[in-house]
Protein backbone atom coordinates (compact mmCIF):
# COMPACT_ATOMS: atom_id res chain seq x y z
CA UNK A 1 0.00 0.00 0.00
CA UNK A 2 1.61 3.41 -1.04
CA UNK A 3 -0.95 5.34 0.99
CA UNK A 4 -3.49 5.29 3.29
CA UNK A 5 -5.93 8.11 4.27
CA UNK A 6 -9.04 8.79 6.16
CA UNK A 7 -11.18 11.85 6.47
CA UNK A 8 -11.76 13.87 9.84
CA UNK A 9 -13.97 17.02 10.34
CA UNK A 10 -13.10 17.66 6.34
CA UNK A 11 -9.65 17.26 6.64
CA UNK A 12 -8.52 14.29 4.84
CA UNK A 13 -5.38 12.75 6.10
CA UNK A 14 -3.11 10.69 4.15
CA UNK A 15 -0.13 8.56 5.13
CA UNK A 16 2.83 7.60 3.24
CA UNK A 17 4.16 4.57 5.39
CA UNK A 18 7.45 3.69 3.67
CA UNK A 19 9.87 6.21 2.34
CA UNK A 20 8.83 6.13 -1.90
CA UNK A 21 11.23 5.42 -4.75
CA UNK A 22 11.50 6.09 -8.12
CA UNK A 23 9.39 3.34 -9.12
CA UNK A 24 6.47 4.05 -7.23
CA UNK A 25 6.91 7.91 -6.57
CA UNK A 26 4.42 8.85 -9.46
CA UNK A 27 1.79 6.30 -8.43
CA UNK A 28 1.87 7.49 -4.81
CA UNK A 29 1.32 10.89 -5.80
CA UNK A 30 -1.14 10.45 -8.51
CA UNK A 31 -3.31 8.55 -5.68
CA UNK A 32 -3.22 11.58 -3.79
CA UNK A 33 -4.61 13.91 -6.14
CA UNK A 34 -7.26 11.41 -6.96
CA UNK A 35 -8.06 11.75 -3.27
CA UNK A 36 -8.25 15.36 -2.96
CA UNK A 37 -10.30 15.22 -6.39
CA UNK A 38 -12.70 12.79 -5.18
CA UNK A 39 -13.16 14.38 -0.79
CA UNK A 40 -13.07 17.67 -2.19
CA UNK A 41 -11.35 18.81 1.76
CA UNK A 42 -10.95 22.12 3.13
CA UNK A 43 -7.60 20.90 4.08
CA UNK A 44 -5.43 17.92 3.49
CA UNK A 45 -2.53 16.29 6.26
CA UNK A 46 0.32 14.37 4.55
CA UNK A 47 1.87 12.26 7.67
CA UNK A 48 5.25 11.36 5.71
CA UNK A 49 7.50 8.31 7.21
CA UNK A 50 10.08 10.39 8.58
CA UNK A 51 11.39 13.58 9.83
CA UNK A 52 13.90 13.72 7.04
CA UNK A 53 11.81 11.91 3.96
CA UNK A 54 14.10 10.83 0.75
CA UNK A 55 13.94 12.81 -1.97
CA UNK A 56 11.36 10.45 -4.02
CA UNK A 57 9.12 11.21 -1.34
CA UNK A 58 9.70 14.81 -1.33
CA UNK A 59 9.04 14.75 -4.87
CA UNK A 60 5.41 12.82 -4.48
CA UNK A 61 4.91 15.85 -1.62
CA UNK A 62 5.53 18.83 -3.82
CA UNK A 63 3.35 17.71 -6.35
CA UNK A 64 0.79 17.83 -3.97
CA UNK A 65 1.32 21.19 -2.73
CA UNK A 66 1.31 22.69 -6.06
CA UNK A 67 -1.93 20.89 -6.83
CA UNK A 68 -3.16 21.94 -3.21
CA UNK A 69 -2.41 24.96 -3.53
CA UNK A 70 -4.32 25.56 -7.02
CA UNK A 71 -7.33 24.92 -5.42
CA UNK A 72 -6.74 26.85 -2.23
CA UNK A 73 -6.20 23.74 -0.32
CA UNK A 74 -3.76 24.46 2.71
CA UNK A 75 -1.37 21.05 2.64
CA UNK A 76 0.64 20.46 5.71
CA UNK A 77 3.19 17.91 6.52
CA UNK A 78 3.89 16.04 9.71
CA UNK A 79 6.46 13.31 11.15
CA UNK A 80 4.83 10.29 12.24
CA UNK A 81 3.16 10.35 15.67
CA UNK A 82 3.28 13.96 15.52
CA UNK A 83 0.31 17.14 15.00
CA UNK A 84 2.81 19.92 14.71
CA UNK A 85 3.92 20.63 11.16
CA UNK A 86 7.42 19.84 9.54
CA UNK A 87 9.40 22.69 10.08
CA UNK A 88 9.96 24.08 5.75
CA UNK A 89 7.28 21.31 4.95
CA UNK A 90 3.87 22.82 6.13
CA UNK A 91 2.30 25.81 4.53
CA UNK A 92 -1.37 27.24 4.62
CA UNK A 93 -3.28 29.30 1.90
CA UNK A 94 -1.57 32.55 3.26
CA UNK A 95 1.53 31.66 3.95
CA UNK A 96 5.12 31.45 1.42
CA UNK A 97 5.88 27.67 0.63
CA UNK A 98 9.24 27.33 0.58
CA UNK A 99 11.28 27.16 -2.77
CA UNK A 100 12.49 24.01 -2.76
CA UNK A 101 8.84 22.81 -2.55
CA UNK A 102 8.00 24.51 -6.24
CA UNK A 103 10.67 22.78 -7.90
CA UNK A 104 10.08 18.78 -5.69
CA UNK A 105 13.45 17.33 -4.76
CA UNK A 106 15.37 18.90 -7.00
CA UNK A 107 18.12 21.29 -5.34
CA UNK A 108 19.96 22.00 -8.93
CA UNK A 109 18.44 25.65 -9.84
Amino acid sequence: MLVSHHLTDDTLHVKIPHELDVTNRAAAALRIEALVHAHRPSRVTIELPGRAPSPMTLSALARASRMCQSLGIPLTATAPGERAPLPLLGHDAGTARPQWLEHGARHDH
